[in-house]
């Protein structure tokens, strides 16, 4: 770990020396590139030089209870030394989680998708739910959102939405929330006041560049027709809506928010690239690939990484075993103590492998 982190510094502080050479400066892109990988090593580089100063604190604070005659002093240097002992391991942990291999995708933009599952209408108010309270979490992280496609049920719900959310680590951060997501209430058309259980799938893909996807049009079949729903007066009356459908896969991708055909098109290309780089990035890792299936699943209750329960007022995430009663805070956008639950456990699991 320690030649890794030496390497590190090293890299640092040559391209520190590269990013003032006036070559180096007129070559914007090789520059922002310099720029980006100082940026990612700086936190590294910032924790290294403070554990090494605590080990140097620590050799002298040792000295001074082997050579020192005050016994005052002896005893102050031993309360320091318990002290940067604990630093120091928390230092050497802290380093590991930095050198945890980067996921290339947390950065990026999310492509968020939302399906009622198994529960018929309940599945689908459910869904509208799911679909509200990302958009809210989104921006109270001061991340954007733009609604791509609803498929709305007329009463409420949803059948399926993809919502388009732009920010700062936007995937690091929610590439967590894929999977079946349970609710257990009571309908507000139920007579007799039994709670019911239903589910909604979420998939979380990131939003990718054209380079990463070589995608041909002429694979793609385009289809456009008449919106429905709420959208002005343009609907019904001009075929603004967009279906792409990609022959080699079957993928099919709609997009009616747009008045504009064009830009229903567009949105609906940004999508499928994104859903067809998700399928590239599953058939190069099958793990992956099942540890996908395995969390979004078939939409079936039985299946969910998260139940909300109504009638107690309770959230539980089932793979790392966090019950909340805050249910009305988390569903209005307050998701930051789940996910960072999350983000730990998943940084524990790929610290045993480090």
């Amino acid at each position: 770990m320690f030649d890794k982190l030496d390497f590190i510094v090293e890299k640092y502080e040559e391209m520190s020396l590269k990013v003032s050479d006036p070559e180096i400066i007129n070559n914007q892109p090789l520059w922002q590139k310099y720029i980006k990988d100082m940026g990612e090593m700086e936190p590294i580089v910032k924790k290294y030089a403070e554990y090494k100063k605590a080990k140097e604190e620590l050799a002298d604070a040792k000295e001074i209870v082997e050579m020192e005659s005050d016994e005052e002093m002896r005893d102050l240097a031993k309360m320091e030394i318990n002290e940067l002992e604990h630093q120091i391991e928390q230092n050497e942990e802290e380093l590991k989680i930095l050198l945890l291999p980067k996921d290339p995708n947390d950065e990026k933009n999310v492509i968020l998708e939302v399906r009622a599952g198994t529960g018929g209408e309940e599945a689908a108010l459910f869904a509208q739910e799911l679909l509200r309270m990302y958009m809210r979490y989104a921006e109270r992280r001061g991340w954007k959102t733009e609604l791509m496609d609803v498929n709305d049920t007329g009463i409420g719900g949803v059948k399926e939405a993809v919502v388009l959310i732009k920010g700062k680590g936007a995937y690091s951060r929610l590439k967590y929330e894929s999977g079946v997501h349970r609710v257990q209430r009571v309908p507000e058309t139920e007579s007799a006041g039994r709670v019911h259980t239903s589910a909604a799938t979420v998939a979380v893909l990131p939003e990718v560049d054209d380079v990463e996807v070589d995608l041909n049009p002429n694979d793609v079949r385009v289809d456009v027709y008449r919106a429905s729903g709420n959208g002005g007066q343009c609907v019904n009356t001009t075929d603004s809506a967009v279906r792409l459908t990609h022959i080699p896969t079957g993928l099919v991708v709609t997009c009616q928010d747009e008045k504009s055909q064009i830009k229903n098109k567009e949105k609906a290309f940004k999508v499928l690239k994104s859903r067809l780089y998700d399928m590239m990035l599953a058939e190069q890792n099958k793990e992956i690939s099942d540890a996908r299936k395995s969390q979004v699943g078939s939409g079936d209750r039985s299946e969910r990484i998260r139940t909300f329960n109504f009638p107690q007022g309770r959230v539980t995430e089932h793979r790392i075993g966090l019950t909340l009663y805050k249910l009305a805070s988390i569903m209005d956008g307050e998701l930051d103590e789940i996910i960072d639950g999350l983000i730990t456990s998943d940084q524990a699991e790929k610290m045993k492998n480090f």
